[in-house]
């Protein structure tokens, strides 16, 4: 698991897409900061179902951030 305090461009020459998975999100607030929390599931072919396999965390500077920069990767996004 991580808490998400910094977003960088990065270039790759891979660029493929993934296959898809559900995630789920929840938030909660730990000693005043508020932070919510997704968690991605493995695909059905996984070995064990419905284990998490990623976990990260916002608080709300990153989700401050990360809404930017998906402003930025989407323009025609609505609000």
């Amino acid at each position: 698991m991580a808490l998400i305090n910094d977003f960088q461009p990065v270039s790759s020459d891979a660029q493929r897409l993934h296959g898809p998975v559900t995630c789920g999100y929840r938030t909660f607030t730990v000693d005043g900061q508020r932070v919510l929390q997704l968690d991605t599931y493995g695909s059905d072919e996984r070995k064990i179902q419905g284990k998490i396999s990623q976990s990260i965390q916002l608080d709300i500077d990153g989700a401050r951030n990360l809404l930017k920069i998906l402003e930025d990767a989407f323009p025609t996004l609505a609000r």
